[in-house]
């Protein structure tokens, strides 16, 4: 991970084969938060709020756009992440068929987990 904020790792996992990987980190091509600092750091936002204002990506957001940049199906899939997801996550897996989610971390976020709940998203604690 890039961010100086939080470390974040998500796989994809289907088969008993990974998919795909991601990691919270700036877009391609992007100057890493380490080289150009962080913007919610130098406005003072407590984590976990105001995400729109951060330069990166979630390790969730990554790893489902690494499958649809290479053209791997991840329906059915499960994604294994450090942290719960939040709402911005949990919606991109909602829709993008992921199956069932196992993190490591809580990260309190009630509307996530009431909308993953709805969707029928499996939800493990390691």
């Amino acid at each position: 991970s890039t961010c100086l904020r939080r470390k974040v790792g998500a796989v994809l996992i289907k088969d008993k084969r990974i998919l795909t990987t991601g990691y919270n980190g700036v877009p391609a091509g992007v100057h890493h938060c380490s080289e150009s600092g962080c913007l919610r750091g130098q406005m003072d936002i407590p984590s976990g709020e105001r995400h729109e204002l951060c330069r990166g990506l979630h390790a969730e957001q990554n790893a489902i756009i690494q499958a649809a940049l290479h053209g791997v199906s991840i329906k059915g899939a499960t994604i294994y992440c450090t942290n719960h997801p939040c709402i911005i996550c949990a919606k991109m897996i909602i829709n993008s068929g992921i199956t069932a989610i196992i993190y490591k971390n809580e990260y309190q976020d009630d509307l996530a987990r009431e909308m993953l709940g709805e969707a029928g998203i499996e939800v493990r604690k390691l």
